[in-house]
């Protein structure tokens, strides 16, 4: 991910750059892929990437919505923002969220959150209503079935299993990187060059020769916690007022079943949030819900008919 703080390039129906919105701590990596050829009046999407991702987590959505302009940001900790200083958390990424869209111009958007970036989503909507028209939460959103009382390091094992222990792993290099995810579970049958593009990405020095993830292990635990047992989510559940759908995949991280939200506990998640529509995707797991071609294809519609549907 080392490079310029800017750039550009295009991708078949976009046009992709990056830029850096400042934020409290430091600037805030955000991708924009503008429609090419461009349109004066095209509607814009924000998309909120997952608890260790970045905004290259999303180039399958992206290229299934032509005429659309997306909005991607790598949440503070993550990516191209993994220098900005100070404490992460839920409120703190919706603040963010919000200077990006000043600095875009964008008043009004249709917000789509995955994983982490779905608790995220979910929580602007509430501190920044009048910025929000519409939200998709990708498997997550909700609260997680968690027992009360874990510490840190039994809570963050517990939801993210090994993608927790890679934050402290150190490579020497992206081939090698490469090749630990090429044993994961979940792309045994989805690696495809925009996953190796969105893995290298995620590699910066770790200031003694190798590489390691952009994101902390500290930061992930902290916006573990804030979105486990903080009072934001809950707070914005509340509150929730803006249309909402939910798509979850049968699979989790691990591409084991029953996925991040088992079947009971759902239902008494959906019961005590009437106002969430959800849809269950079959064939996927957590990452191959918006990180494969099959998967971007459902995700991408359900969002062409919320930027149809908005205001």
């Amino acid at each position: 991910m080392d490079g310029p703080m800017t750039s550009s390039s295009t991708r078949t129906g976009h046009t992709y750059r990056t830029i850096a919105v400042p934020v409290t701590g430091g600037d805030l990596r955000v991708g924009v892929w503008d429609p090419d050829p461009a349109t004066g009046d095209a509607p814009s999407v924000l998309l909120i990437h997952g608890v260790t991702a970045s905004h290259l987590a999303w180039p399958f959505v992206v290229d299934r919505l032509p005429g659309v302009r997306v909005i991607a940001p790598d949440l503070r900790g993550r990516g191209g923002s993994n220098s900005l200083t100070g404490p992460a958390g839920m409120r703190a990424h919706a603040d963010d969220l919000a200077a990006a869209l000043d600095h875009l111009g964008v008043d009004r958007i249709v917000v789509v959150g995955h994983s982490m970036g779905a608790f995220v989503a979910v929580v602007f909507a509430h501190l920044h209503p009048r910025r929000v028209d519409r939200l998709v939460l990708v498997d997550g959103g909700l609260p997680l079935d968690v027992p009360a009382g874990l510490d840190t390091d039994t809570l963050v094992a517990g939801i993210l299993g090994p993608t927790a222990a890679r934050l402290s792993m150190r490579f020497a290099d992206t081939s090698e990187y490469l090749d630990f995810w090429r044993a994961h579970p979940a792309f045994r049958a989805d690696w495809t060059p925009e996953l190796e593009q969105y893995l290298a990405y995620d590699l910066v020095d770790d200031g003694e020769g190798a590489r390691r993830p952009a994101t902390s292990y500290e930061t992930t635990a902290d916006d573990t916690i804030d979105m486990n047992s903080g009072t934001a989510l809950s707070d914005a559940l509340t509150g929730l007022r803006h249309p909402t759908r939910m798509i979850t995949a049968p699979r989790g991280l691990q591409d084991e079943e029953p996925g991040l939200y088992a079947p009971a506990h759902l239902e008494r998640m959906l019961a005590a949030n009437p106002i969430v529509r959800h849809e269950r995707l079959d064939r996927f797991n957590h990452y191959t819900i918006v990180m494969s071609p099959a998967g971007a294809d459902a995700v991408a519609a359900v969002v062409r008919e919320e930027l149809a549907a908005a205001d």
